[in-house]
């Protein structure tokens, strides 16, 4: 009730703090870059505890959105805070600004996101007496010794922008261990096979894992199929801030829209339930990226003159909005930004 749909926490300036469930204000909100990053420490020590898929879920969300939001593509410059609105006039009359900065007085944040991201590794894999569980879907090769003997498994992978998984299995003789795949929450439709063959997850799967028990071999090939389609999110009743209003989610990236994509004013952008959304991938966008189009409606700002307020008689016009990984905003220039988008 008080975490972000980025996976940021702590949504008051004033001590730095929580305040109560379902107060999640969007243009002020604080979210702090190290509370995101210690909540992926929490989730990944709950794991620790206990295989349950929730809490990888959780660290899978504040990693690939609060966390990596905090950093710049080129690593130089950092985010404080990490509101999910941004008008950039707002910030000429608070201390924080609407750009990532080189160093903060106070620069907790870039030594903490550099101990995060170099110690990766840690959060993708978990290993029992007997068991592996990958918790993290990415391109990677790790070794276990596993009752004295060594497997090695190698992910070949382009998530978060590809739904396919694909885990190569070496072993030096044959073992019978138990593969522990993390089926996310946010995929209603996971499919596994292994060798070709598919597997029927329902009857292993607890906790959000499939736990794969069989004697493997050196070759085996597991093949993960997570659907990605473009998913509209809507937040509690209870959250004030967001009513008549709804996200857009792929995967585990959550999207927002930046004014240099879709001009300024994007408080007047409507999009409709019905509008078809679009996934593609922009190889020469901030570095490779998919982004979601779709048609929306914006509001004409014409004769409004010096009025405040009137009579309701605005027009709309058809137009196509682009959305981005919200981790990716303000790497270009900086202007208004917007992640729950009015229907």
């Amino acid at each position: 009730q008080r975490m972000y749909i980025t996976g940021g926490v702590g949504s008051s300036h004033s001590g730095e703090r929580f305040t109560f469930d379902y107060d999640l204000p969007n243009e002020s909100a604080y979210a702090e870059t190290c509370a995101n990053i210690a909540l992926v420490f929490f989730a990944h020590r709950m794991l620790q505890i206990e295989a349950d898929a929730q809490y990888a879920d959780v660290m899978e969300r504040a990693l690939y959105n609060g966390v990596l939001s905090g950093v710049s593509l080129d690593g130089k410059r950092f985010f404080y805070v990490n509101p999910l609105a941004q008008h950039p006039e707002l910030f000429r009359y608070n201390r924080w600004v609407a750009k990532r900065q080189k160093w903060f007085g106070c620069a907790c944040c870039p030594p903490n996101i550099a101990r995060l991201l170099a110690g990766f590794g840690q959060y993708v894999y978990a290993q029992g007496s007997n068991e592996i569980a990958v918790h993290i879907y990415a391109q990677s090769t790790a070794r276990f010794e596993l009752e004295g003997r060594t497997v090695q498994l190698e992910q070949r992978t382009e998530y978060p922008w590809k739904e396919t998984v694909q885990i190569k299995m070496t072993l030096r003789a044959p073992a019978e261990f138990v593969l522990a795949l993390r089926l996310p929450g946010w995929c209603g439709n996971p499919q596994v096979n292994i060798n070709g063959k598919t597997v029927r997850l329902p009857a292993i799967t607890r906790k959000g894992y499939a736990r794969i028990r069989r004697i493997w071999q050196t070759g085996d090939l597991i093949k993960l199929t997570l659907p990605m389609p473009v998913e509209r999110v809507e937040a509690h009743p209870a959250v004030r801030m967001n009513g008549g209003q709804m996200a857009l989610q792929r995967g585990p990236l959550v999207y927002c829209l930046e004014e240099i994509d879709n001009s300024a004013h994007l408080n007047d952008i409507r999009l409709p339930r019905n509008s078809r959304l679009m996934a593609k991938y922009e190889p020469r966008l901030l570095g490779g990226a998919v982004v979601i189009t779709g048609q929306a409606f914006r509001r004409n700002p014409a004769g409004w003159n010096d009025r405040l307020y009137r009579a309701d008689q605005s027009k709309t016009k058809s137009i196509v909005i682009k959305a981005i990984p919200y981790f990716l905003w303000n790497n270009r220039k900086p202007g208004e930004m917007l992640v729950w988008i009015r229907e």
